[in-house]
């Protein structure tokens, strides 16, 4: 028979006892948070490193490569227009100057001589309202004389002391032949004139005749390069001028 007489204080000991000996309740679980690196990304990681160093690779090699690479040469067919453009000009001497190079750089590598860029038409070109003529039959090119005459020109322009450069230059771009056509440009006669119809300024004879030619190179280098050796520099420069 239960003692109904025990204390209170030996009772409370017990429910005591007991509240101990149950496990406590569990915390609730925390959500856990998802991996930064999935698979997914992971994979997206490794393509994008790949894409980013191939891209670099790709740019450094071609940037090499371009660096290598000789300059593109001017289509003079993209020229067109009003020839009197003196921007348009220049861009086709430029061109005429590089395809020359590239030529003499092709003929160095074959183990030939290179073609002479001055060539001699079988007429006298037009332009300007000029129609293309006939030489003088029996008649030929007499350089010496050219540029014997072309000495006494320059001498009655003050340049006596700049003779030197002017013949250097006149003999690179034509050999002193009125005749001359670059074979890359289309420019004409002695001074090299593009088109060769602007020395109809000096004379209505420019297609034929030296001294035409000549006072209208004169004329030329006097107005854009002050002197022949201000043209004859400019032309060791950048290969025209």
């Amino acid at each position: 028979m239960r003692d109904r007489s025990a204390p209170p204080r030996s009772r409370s000991r017990r429910a005591a006892s007991r509240r101990a000996e149950r496990p406590a309740p569990a915390a609730p679980a925390r959500p856990s948070r998802p991996s930064l690196l999935t698979p997914k990304r992971l994979v997206i990681m490794a393509v994008t490193v790949a894409v980013v160093a191939g891209g670099t690779t790709y740019l450094v090699r071609t940037s090499i490569e371009n660096s290598q690479r000789p300059q593109a040469l001017i289509d003079p067919s993209v020229l067109g227009g009003d020839l009197d453009n003196s921007a348009k000009i220049d861009a086709l001497k430029a061109y005429a100057a590089a395809s020359l190079r590239q030529a003499e750089i092709d003929a160095e590598r074959d183990g030939r001589a290179a073609l002479d860029p001055a060539v001699q038409p079988t007429q006298a070109p037009g332009g300007g309202g000029f129609p293309p003529i006939d030489f003088p039959v029996g008649s030929k090119p007499d350089p010496g004389s050219n540029k014997a005459l072309g000495q006494q020109m320059n001498a009655a322009m003050g340049w006596s002391d700049e003779w030197g450069c002017l013949e250097k230059l006149w003999d690179k771009e034509s050999h002193w032949n009125e005749r001359a056509m670059n074979r890359y440009s289309g420019a004409y006669g002695i001074p090299q004139s593009l088109p060769g119809s602007k020395m109809a300024s000096a004379g209505s004879d420019w297609q034929t005749n030296p001294a035409t030619q000549i006072k209208w190179g004169l004329g030329y280098i006097k107005g854009r390069y002050g002197s022949p050796c201000g043209a004859w520099g400019h032309s060791q420069r950048v290969g025209w001028y």
